[in-house]
């Protein structure tokens, strides 16, 4: 990447997983040796209620926030999140949501955030193994296996 910031911002609802997908993709910028900034979370992280992060990276990164009009993606993992969240896409830029996600590949429903961030780092130039150890860092050992294939097989998919 050149130097160029890359802005994320993962929404859903409480409950989803948001916070467990912003920690992958802030991990995997990481990883591939980028300055990673991140936002904890904008909105009620109770179950049910809207709740949003930021991810920013690139090679110098100044502020967690990603202000309306500038973020390069929007994942979303509730649909009606969308609406929510639109200020923040800048033109050109890109949302992500279930819907582009093939059901017959989650292994489970719950990796749902894990699907997405597969469905970003096609997206992204960041090596598929700095999304691995990502994944790794952020679950359960007991969930590494499926995740990990569930996440490759998204990923290979177009």
């Amino acid at each position: 990447m050149t130097g160029k910031v890359i802005n994320v911002v993962v929404a859903g609802l409480g409950g989803q997983g948001v916070l467990t997908a912003a920690d992958i993709v802030a991990a995997a910028a990481f990883n591939a040796g980028l300055d990673v900034k991140k936002s904890e979370v904008h909105g009620m992280s109770q179950r049910g209620g809207s709740v949003a992060c930021d991810v920013r990276f690139g090679q110098g990164v100044y502020s967690p926030m990603v202000t309306p009009g500038e973020a390069d993606f929007l994942v979303v993992l509730s649909a009606d999140q969308v609406d929510v969240n639109r200020r923040f896409i800048k033109p050109g830029g890109a949302i992500i949501t279930p819907d582009d996600i093939d059901e017959n590949l989650l292994a489970d429903k719950r990796g749902l955030n894990v699907a997405l961030m597969a469905a970003l780092s096609r997206r992204l130039d960041i090596d598929e193994s700095h999304w691995i150890a990502a994944i790794k860092a952020s679950l359960n050992p007991r969930l590494h296996e499926a995740n990990v294939r569930m996440f490759q097989a998204i990923r290979a998919a177009e």
